[in-house]
């Protein structure tokens, strides 16, 4: 299955779960995410997520100079954040129970047709 599709509609709970207790610059969480199963997420789109987020005011940002590089920007949650990521929890395991009663219904079977079976 892909799950690319998924993803893109959990991203932003997913990176809101991965910081709720440790601010993380940009890789750093690209990285979390990745040590949580989600191997696919791209850099490009965890970026993208955190611009937005901070955009929408779940985030607050600060920068921390490197000693080997240039300087990181750091995202932590602020208490938009903590409300965006309570609701999206309800909402996720609201839509995770529907899903799972849904596929775990007995289905009909159907009968395959064979080639040459004209019944």
């Amino acid at each position: 299955m892909d799950t690319t599709q998924l993803l893109k509609g959990v991203l932003d709970m997913a990176v809101l779960a991965v910081i709720v207790d440790d601010d993380g610059y940009g890789y750093d969480i690209v990285r979390r995410l990745r040590a949580a199963g989600l191997d696919e997420v791209g850099d490009a789109s965890v970026y993208g997520t955190l611009r937005r987020l901070y955009s929408a005011g779940a985030l607050s940002s600060y920068v921390v100079p490197s000693d080997g590089g240039p300087h990181r920007k750091y995202y932590g949650m602020n208490a938009n954040g903590r409300v965006m990521l309570a609701e999206q929890r309800a909402n996720w395991s609201h839509f995770a129970d529907t899903l799972t009663r849904l596929l775990e219904q007995p289905q009909p079977t159907v009968p395959l047709l064979t080639i040459g079976d004209n019944s």
